[in-house]
């Protein structure tokens, strides 16, 4: 009996005549785990949303064929009765977060599964230290990276034998990921089925017995694995021309910040020269967002001071300003926090020196079919690419680019890339980029920053992205099977 199965599967979103599923088929069998992949907005989230209920009892749409769970048809089973038998891990793993205390959003779960207490407290034991995490850890100061481990260590929980993760590796550095990994690879050899929808192969594949690969709204078997991986997961080469630095930009001295006495900065002393590619480098929770967002005066140090000569007039105040924002582009972790326009065109339009301009952005990232979408309706690939559009086409002088490139297939990746050091080129901005990607880290670089227990523990360039890098990877090489 298959796990999960697509039977010749047909489907169109509500509204839409658009199909983007057609006579798709896909089966997973328990003691396995099987990749889907593909390019962004290809479908297969939608795959998941099938498989977890979410199609049609949250979102509507037209369907032909048959989604089996278990054996079963679940085409007219409620969302109760399918997460009773299918464990989800969604993208988005701060919109999956509602409890305040790690243990209680465990927790959370296994109360609606009405576990007994002791049940309860086992689960919340176990799969803290699956996920490296402590119950006690407030949710709302954990990091991108620690969040995405939260939501699965809370899928795991519940300990339905059926698992399908959506980008799981998103956010997660590769140590993390590694962990992931190798939880799930020990879970399939205990009997579970598990589906995982990831861009970063170089990451998944030596743990997955079975590739799918989805295109145009149809589903293949991958005979090759290797021989797609190694189309998927080469490193990307940094073709930008190197901008002469001309005098420092941004200056940071002993910054420090705390939140409640939990100290996430200590002592951050880093000089920015204007027109370098800054990278910063660092372990989930060591406090590269929070760098990020006090360079973008998102956030005031609770000590130390930043120092700005983009502009004398935008001044040394650590608040943020209409002005300060012109100059200073910032895209977040989650493109959720900075999509608030009805429409993407509006969304590119809103910063943009003039409508031509805002045209050319939009031709440039390849979003221009999608202008009359709102921009929450997008996957979340899209909605990265728009969001970085959105805070380029201000032309700012600083870049500040937090995972940039999550939810981008391996194409996706490299134009990403082309992109980003095409306009840096042009317009000899300052860009500070977070990524956890190997396959473009070094493409995005001339000045690395790595970051350790709160303070800057080396600098350098493109040779310690390398040695961060393969020290890592040399470190987990043993990890898969």
């Amino acid at each position: 009996m298959k796990a999960i199965e697509l039977k010749n599967v047909t489907f169109s979103y509500e509204g839409y005549e658009q199909k983007v599923l057609k006579d798709a088929s896909l089966w997973v069998e328990y003691g396995e785990i099987a990749l889907l992949s593909g390019f962004s907005g290809e479908g297969k989230s939608t795959i998941l949303s099938l498989i977890a209920g979410i199609i049609p009892n949250v979102t509507p749409g037209k369907m032909t064929g048959e989604v089996r769970i278990g054996g079963e048809n679940i085409g007219s089973s409620n969302m109760s009765q399918v997460c009773r038998k299918v464990g989800v891990v969604l993208q988005n793993a701060e919109a999956q977060i509602i409890q305040q205390l790690v243990e209680d959003e465990i927790a959370f779960g296994c109360e609606n599964f009405a576990f007994s207490h002791e049940r309860i407290v086992s689960a919340i034991n176990w799969s803290c230290r699956q996920m490296k995490l402590e119950p006690r850890w407030k949710t709302r100061t954990l990091s991108g990276g620690q969040k995405q481990r939260l939501i699965t260590a809370a899928t795991l929980a519940t300990g339905q034998k059926i698992l399908v993760l959506d980008e799981p590796l998103a956010n997660l550095d590769r140590p993390g990921a590694a962990l992931l990994m190798n939880t799930l690879r020990k879970l399939a050899a205990s009997g579970y089925a598990v589906l995982v929808v990831e861009h970063r192969l170089d990451l998944v594949l030596p743990f997955v017995d079975t590739v799918w690969s989805i295109r145009s709204g149809r589903v293949s078997r991958v005979e090759n694995k290797t021989q797609y991986l190694s189309s998927q997961a080469q490193i990307i080469q940094d073709a930008c021309r190197p901008i002469r630095p001309s005098g420092q930009i941004l200056q940071l001295h002993h910054v420090g910040f705390a939140v409640k006495g939990r100290e996430i900065l200590k002592d951050i002393t880093v000089d920015i020269k204007k027109g370098e590619r800054v990278l910063l480098l660092g372990e989930n929770g060591c406090g590269k967002t929070t760098l990020l967002r006090l360079i973008a005066r998102l956030y005031s140090p609770t000590k130390g001071k930043i120092t700005q000569e983009i502009e004398e007039s935008l001044g040394q105040k650590p608040k943020g300003t209409r002005a300060w924002f012109k100059r200073v582009g910032v895209v977040y972790q989650n493109p959720n926090y900075q999509l608030f326009m009805p429409t993407v065109w509006q969304e590119i339009a809103f910063g943009a020196q003039s409508q031509e301009h805002a045209r050319e952005i939009m031709e440039l990232f390849s979003i221009t079919h999608l202008a009359d979408r709102h921009p929450h309706s997008l996957s979340e690939g899209q909605k990265r690419r728009v969001s970085i559009a959105a805070a380029v086409a201000s032309n700012p002088s600083v870049l500040l680019l937090d995972e940039p490139t999550v939810g981008q297939d391996y194409a996706g990746l490299k134009e990403m890339v082309q992109i980003l050091n095409r306009l840096h080129e042009q317009s000899g901005n300052t860009m500070i980029t977070i990524t956890h990607d190997l396959r473009c880290a070094e493409a995005l670089c001339d000045h690395a920053v790595r970051v350790e227990n709160g303070v800057v523990a080396q600098e350098g360039g493109k040779e310690l992205v390398h040695r961060y890098f393969h020290g890592k990877e040399t470190a987990y090489a043993g990890s898969s099977r």
